[in-house]
């Protein structure tokens, strides 16, 4: 006869529990909405609920630090609702979302009203990028510090209005202010503009490589890993989409992490072709 010491809401029995020492067969007990016991439990622990795992995964909840939704400003594309419930649905348990809404997240006041929509309507945990720009350069210092901050995220191109940062000057500035990490939309503003017609002139998605090249990607890559190493900052270089900046940033682990999202391990240009 068990011997039940311990009582949970959950028991999640007998799955292959993804740990940091590998996969293992164990069971998770879970109270008041948190982990508090993994291991072999059946024996000491009982449970309101029981989920019998034998022969799934069971992996921690996913972390996504690349989000866009659309809120607020954008709403017919996206909520942070809406966003945050397919999330949860994906099993991501936390998000970082970026500040291309409207208003642009670049200030304190941006920043809160975003939290405080979340905290009314999103599903998971949550953070948000604030924009790093020539209008707030010299207060980021201060903004990545703030609650509910994520970090500072730069557009080198490929952006609009006041989150457009191709000006050496203001990278340079934003870079050599501050401390945490700093996330880092890389593609040359300049090599887009003066190739942007050939996209232009076919209207074609097949040439959108083309425009968007492997060197626009790997120019601004390089620049910017160079600022970082001249002012000691650590960077985080946003989905990589070529081999070659991989190559690049092999080089540079010591201070500049990266991410590549799942298109781009999964699709390449030519499956646009004709």
């Amino acid at each position: 006869m068990r011997n039940h010491q311990y009582h949970a809401d959950l028991l999640i029995s007998d799955g292959r529990v993804h740990t940091p020492s590998g996969k293992q067969e164990m069971d998770i007990a879970c109270k008041n909405g948190q982990i508090v016991a993994i291991g072999s439990l059946k024996n000491s622990w009982s449970a309101d609920d029981v989920i019998q795992a034998s022969g799934l995964d069971v992996l921690p909840g996913v972390m996504d630090t690349q989000l866009h939704f659309r809120e607020p400003g954008l709403t017919h594309k996206e909520t942070i609702e809406a966003g945050t419930r397919g999330a949860v649905l994906g099993g991501i348990t936390s998000v970082f979302e970026m500040p291309n809404t409207h208003p642009l997240t670049v200030s304190e006041t941006d920043l809160q009203q975003k939290l405080d929509i979340a905290k009314r309507t999103a599903w998971c945990d949550h953070a948000f990028y604030i924009g790093g720009s020539n209008i707030n350069a010299t207060q980021l210092a201060n903004l990545e510090t703030l609650p509910g901050c994520s970090g500072i995220k730069v557009f080198m191109g490929s952006s609009f209005g006041d989150l457009l940062v191709d000006d050496e000057t203001i990278l340079k500035h934003i870079l050599s202010t501050g401390n945490r990490r700093v996330a880092i939309h890389a593609e040359d503003e300049a090599r887009l503009r003066s190739r942007k017609h050939l996209v232009e002139s076919s209207q074609q998605v097949k040439d959108h490589p083309m425009w968007r090249d492997v060197e626009s990607a790997l120019i601004a890559t390089k620049r910017v890993v160079t600022l970082a190493q001249q002012y000691n900052r650590k960077l985080h270089v946003l989905h990589i989409s070529t081999a070659e900046e991989i190559a690049f940033l092999a080089q540079h682990k010591s201070h500049v992490s990266v991410e590549v999202t799942p298109q781009h391990l999964t699709l390449m240009a030519p499956d646009c072709y004709d």
